[in-house]
């Protein structure tokens, strides 16, 4: 199922934190919503990720805290490519970690694929978030696709 189809109240629900998180991380990002995004992390959460570098022009792939992370969404919540989807099929838990994919192969065309890692506080808030890319999400970032259409 494609939950980024679903009405935002019933993908906000989940029984753990872990769930919760699950549904609530991806609802906030595919509805662009960089201020809901931030309040699932902690104040001192680390991000972690080659998107850092190449949408703010640093030279480091990872930010910590709030002031530094907030940035980075509020532009993803303006330019994220159109074969950025949300197709997923569940996700992996130890409890305290939540690891999901977005595969390449969406079932109904391709997307970016990411696997996403994060380490949950005991307050059910992010701490640790690290995104792994795969190929053909690599390969948006080399056709520069999240930068396209800015100046355009």
């Amino acid at each position: 199922m494609d939950e980024s189809t679903l009405p935002r109240t019933l993908v906000t629900a989940g029984s753990t934190p872990i769930e919760r998180m699950y549904f609530a991380w991806n609802d906030a990002l595919s509805h662009n919503d960089a201020d809901a995004l931030l309040a699932l992390y902690a104040e001192d959460a680390w991000f972690e990720s080659p998107l850092v570098p190449h949408l703010l022009g640093i030279d480091r792939g990872y930010l910590r805290g709030h002031k530094e992370i907030r940035p980075l969404f509020d532009i993803l919540a303006i330019r994220k490519p159109p074969v950025r989807q949300y197709y997923r099929t569940g996700y992996l838990t130890d409890g305290k970690r939540l690891i999901w994919e977005y595969p390449r192969d969406a079932g109904k065309g391709e997307q970016m694929d990411f696997v996403e890692a994060m380490d949950l506080n005991d307050d059910g808030l992010i701490q640790r978030h690290c995104v792994y890319w795969g190929w053909f999400g690599f390969r948006v970032l080399q056709r520069n696709e999240y930068h396209r259409g800015q100046n355009e």
